[in-house]
């Protein structure tokens, strides 16, 4: 039994690899696409790791040893008298649950995480650009004067919290990204961006005025004003967006990456 649970977990690891990494775009919910080529690789290892175990075992897996059973008293022989033979070669029962997570990755993929993991982490604004050196030059490019600017979360929270010179007052912006529920009746539109995979995920997410929440995790784009709130340049600020209009969009492939989007369906 030991074996068969060993041989089976390495192929069907292998295949639940390889079947989000190589044949569809599931593996966007839980890494980075550079490591896509990683994992296409880990699933073939683990595919081919379980099939020399099966080729070396034999079919079935636990066919009997040639050896002789051991007796109680010591001495190996063929049962006789006292000294019964027991096979002490099976695992425990509970090992069959280590099934449960080669199948879910097999089966049914774990969703990319939202707004459990967003309304649970503290969100921290991206820190200010460096300067550049030149005296008296802005840390934030000018956004351009032509109608609705789309811009990516991490963008409007560094400008919110760390641009003094405002370069966000008279514009209207559009963000895009799901919702997560707030205290007493708020919400936010938040992303989730990750350096490697989804364990090292960090928030970002801007508080929505002037409209009322879409359903939870929902995409949505949301278009409307910067509202200021505390003191710009210290930790005392926080993003928030007066909304003009709110839009339910199409989930995104790679929910981690936060792209700016410039154009949006009806």
């Amino acid at each position: 039994m030991k074996r068969n649970i060993q041989v089976l977990l390495l192929l069907f690891l292998g295949v639940g690899l390889l079947h989000i990494s190589l044949l569809t775009d599931l593996y966007l919910r839980y890494v980075r696409p550079g490591l896509r080529p990683a994992l296409i690789a880990s699933g073939v290892l683990l595919i081919a790791l379980g099939a020399v175990s099966a080729a070396r075992d034999g079919f079935p897996f636990n066919r009997p040893r040639t050896g002789g059973a051991r007796s109680h008293d010591g001495d190996p022989g063929n049962g006789d008298g006292h000294g019964h033979g027991h096979s002490h070669a099976g695992g425990p029962k509970v090992a069959w649950l280590l099934y449960i997570p080669a199948l879910t990755i097999l089966f049914l993929a774990p969703p990319a995480l939202g707004s459990y993991t967003a309304s649970r982490d503290e969100a921290k604004a991206p820190k200010a650009p460096s300067s550049s050196g030149d005296s008296g030059a802005s840390l934030f490019p000018a956004l351009p004067d032509t109608g609705v600017v789309p811009m990516t979360l991490n963008d409007f929270s560094s400008r919110a919290v760390w641009d003094t010179d405002g370069t966000l007052k008279g514009h209207i912006v559009r963000l895009t990204g799901f919702v997560t529920p707030g205290g007493h009746g708020t919400w936010y539109v938040s992303r989730l961006v990750i350096s490697c995979c989804a364990a090292d995920a960090q928030v970002r997410k801007v508080r929505v005025h002037g409209a009322p929440a879409p359903p939870v995790d929902a995409w949505v784009t949301v278009t409307g004003t910067w509202h200021p709130t505390g003191k710009v340049g210290t930790d005392d600020a926080s993003p928030a967006l007066d909304a003009t209009a709110v839009r339910r969009v199409p989930a995104p492939k790679d929910p981690y990456h936060d792209v700016v989007v410039t154009r949006v369906g009806s």
